[in-house]
């Protein structure tokens, strides 16, 4: 029994994204983006108070990262995981880890547009220096998509796996702050792995509460 603990448009996103890839049968537990999950309950699940939280077979894990590498080893057949001996290991290593770094970046720029509820709790400078942030890590994303190598069209060489999810998760987040302007790999890459059905099933459905009321927030106004 595989049980998610899941926020709209949060980092729990690309395992959702990620189990509707595996096709395994999942219960999903949606929650607010609030205090609740600082409950007594919730924190037992995720000490951090965070989610994704994921039950499987008895045990609790969190963490994105760790969650997506148990789930992509215990269902290997799949082909999204790169398992320990396989040529791709490291790079798939990397760019799972660099998810993370695109995340913080729109973590805080989230908290800066979205959490903070008057402007003079803003900051234009730091809302300024993260964008350029999440750019600087489009560029690293660009650079990869461009390396001349036959059928570049996902971040490993042999083809779309867990690592298009999680960075792909974590620019669906940062794209809210920056634009693909200047980065037209990215902008297809982005294209193809969102246009898949798995993706479009980890959104939010109609009518759901979201955690982005923009679908962009400019970074040197006042949000």
């Amino acid at each position: 029994m595989i049980r998610l603990h899941h926020c709209h448009e949060t980092r729990s996103m690309r395992v959702l994204w990620l189990l509707n890839e595996l096709g395994v049968d999942y219960g999903l537990q949606v929650h607010p983006f609030d205090k609740t999950l600082r409950s007594a309950d919730y924190l037992a699940l995720n000490p951090a108070g965070r989610v994704p939280a994921l039950e499987m077979n008895g045990d609790i894990i969190w963490e994105s990262g760790a969650i997506i590498e148990v789930l992509c080893e215990t269902f290997q057949d799949t082909g999204l995981g790169r398992l320990p001996g396989d040529i791709e290991r490291a790079d798939w290593l990397v760019w799972l880890h660099f998810a993370e770094t695109i995340s913080q970046h729109s973590a805080a720029l989230t908290q800066q547009h979205v959490m903070l509820y008057e402007d003079t709790m803003r900051s234009p400078i730091v809302m300024q220096l993260e964008a350029k942030r999440v750019q600087k890590c489009f560029g690293a994303i660009e650079g990869r998509l461009s390396t001349p190598v036959e059928n570049r069209d996902y971040l490993l060489t042999s083809g779309f796996s867990a690592v298009d999810i999680a960075v792909g998760q974590a620019v669906y987040m940062a794209r809210h702050f920056a634009t693909f302007e200047g980065f037209p790999q990215v902008a297809e890459w982005y294209e193809r792995i969102t246009d898949r059905p798995a993706f479009q099933a980890a959104l939010p459905p109609e009518g759901a509460d979201r955690l982005y009321a923009q679908q962009f927030y400019p970074a040197w106004e006042m949000a």
